[in-house]
């Protein structure tokens, strides 16, 4: 594989500051297709790794759904609240990806470690999905108390109200509060954390490049995001066993989604590690 074209992570003494405002690219309507394919390869490439971290997204569903088990209007908002912490988990697929890209063979250990060069930016990031998580699960508990027409349900009779469309006003509430946390996370992770990543960007930096991604490629995006949704519910059906295939997927195809959204560094910068 030839050495990459795209820039490496900046030196440790340069500053991110410095650092050009992110060039963002218009893509085709369905370029999420060519970005899954590419995480294909990848996954091929460097399986042990891969689903490594498939089976670390997996168990911790598992974990939620069992010790939540028993107030499911807790362990959905934790669900949810697992797949916005996404992004921030997916750190060590995206180095997998940066690793086979430049022309390396991918090593688990170096991916445990990846983002460790702009551990603040990073951490700000995390800060933020995590505050949204907490705002989101009280969310989900103010319209549980609002619009569930009996006792905080059992798994059984949650998913039969689901399947059954029973209590519409609280499944469109549920639905629509749930669609609005979503996507202030998926607009501003599009390409936020393989940004600080690859370049040391700074967290808001990365935040309104990922934001002006989405503007500017709002069709792409959202059939993206809905092959991501429909990706979580097909991995959550099969009681976690998909999401250790899926998750990754989705993981690696959010780096080639980030290569193709932002336009390379003029003035590639030497890298780090």
């Amino acid at each position: 594989m030839q050495q990459s074209e795209h820039p490496e992570v900046p030196q440790a003494g340069s500053d991110a500051l410095d650092l050009p405002f992110p060039v963002v690219r218009e893509v085709g309507v369905f370029a999420c297709f060519g970005w899954l394919a590419a995480a294909a390869r990848d996954m091929r490439a460097n399986p042990g790794g891969s689903l490594f971290y498939g089976s670390c997204f997996a168990f911790m569903g598992l974990v939620l759904t069992t010790v939540f088990r028993h107030a499911y209007h807790l362990t959905s908002a934790l669900v949810c609240g697992f797949l916005l912490l996404g992004p921030f988990l997916s750190l060590g697929l995206y180095d997998l990806s940066r690793q086979r890209e430049a022309g390396k063979s991918p090593v688990l250990a170096h991916s445990l470690t990846a983002g460790s060069h702009n551990a603040g930016a990073i951490g700000v990031f995390a800060v933020i999905l995590i505050i949204i998580f907490l705002v989101w699960a009280r969310a989900s508990l103010v319209v549980f108390a609002l619009f569930y027409t009996t006792q905080m349900p059992s798994v059984d009779h949650f998913l039969e109200q689901v399947l059954t469309l029973q209590n519409v006003e609280f499944l469109l509430a549920y639905a629509v509060v749930g669609f609005i946390f979503a996507s202030l996370v998926f607009g501003a992770s599009v390409v936020a954390i393989p940004l600080m990543l690859d370049r040391r960007q700074d967290a808001v930096t990365s935040i309104l490049a990922s934001l002006i991604s989405l503007g500017r490629n709002p069709a792409p995006l959202l059939l993206w995001a809905a092959i991501i949704a429909c990706f979580a519910v097909l991995g959550f059906a099969t009681f976690m066993l998909g999401l250790i295939v899926l998750m990754p997927l989705v993981g690696h195809a959010t780096w080639h989604a980030y290569r193709a959204l932002i336009e390379p560094l003029q003035h590639p910068v030497a890298a780090t590690a």
